[in-house]
């Protein structure tokens, strides 16, 4: 009968399951004979837990370790284990590492992440570097800056339909200088409602008054004459 010997491709290698309070680590190293030592440990995932999980793994010479990406659990482990020499971080696809069907924890997680490391049975994902990740996350947050400041926009104006000011109606953009000085003198019970409203102004600033174009004519809407200097 032939018997199948598993060579693995990497002797000094480890798996990690990150939750939100602790972080499951296996590591598999060289043992007596030609059988494999494994060890799991539990650490926290506080700066001072990760520390020792780095300090552990620089101690035992681990080369490569492998961890899911679950949430963004995994950011802070990965990215100190990044900066550290001579360890090599692979982050996994979920979809890479199903486990055989059964009971599933995470201490029998990391150590089949672990031996996928061992054998050579997976691939890292793509993580970026530093400076594409940082213009990542500032136009990213921008992008939902934006999203954010037009849903209060449109919920402005919404608002402004149900209690039947029709502001959107009269203005481009109900968030401009010239609608904020009409919802500035709309009436309120605090306050007495003026004899007249503000008239909006024009882009440059200027105030707009109502005068008529010629003789005969329904007035318009003009920028105000302004005064010569020297007169």
């Amino acid at each position: 009968m032939m018997t199948l010997v598993v060579i693995p491709v990497e002797e000094r290698c480890g798996g990690a399951d990150l939750g939100k309070t602790d972080v499951k680590v296996c590591i598999r190293v060289p043992g007596t004979g030609k059988r494999a030592r494994c060890e799991v440990r539990t650490f926290s995932t506080m700066n001072d837990g990760l520390l020792e999980v780095r300090d552990w793994l620089v101690e035992n010479r681990i080369a490569r370790i492998g961890m899911e990406a679950t949430a963004s659990y995994w950011k802070p482990l990965f990215y100190l284990l990044e900066a550290t020499e001579g360890i090599e971080p692979w982050l996994l696809n979920s979809r890479h590492i199903k486990t055989v069907p059964g009971r599933k924890t995470d201490v029998k997680d990391c150590q089949w992440i672990c031996k996928l490391v061992e054998h050579g049975l997976v691939r890292p994902s793509f993580v970026p570097p530093c400076d594409i990740r940082q213009l990542r996350d500032l136009t990213r947050y921008r992008t939902e800056t934006v999203r954010d400041r037009a849903r209060d926009v449109n919920r402005l104006a919404m608002f402004l339909e149900d209690t039947g000011i029709k502001l959107s109606s009269v203005v481009t953009d109900i968030t401009g200088r010239s609608a904020r000085a009409m919802l500035a003198c709309s009436p309120s019970p605090a306050a007495a409602r003026p004899a007249r409203s503000p008239l909006p102004k024009g882009r440059n600033g200027h105030q707009l008054t109502y005068r008529p174009l010629t003789a005969g004519t329904p007035t318009s809407l003009a920028p105000a004459p302004t005064k010569c200097p020297q007169c």
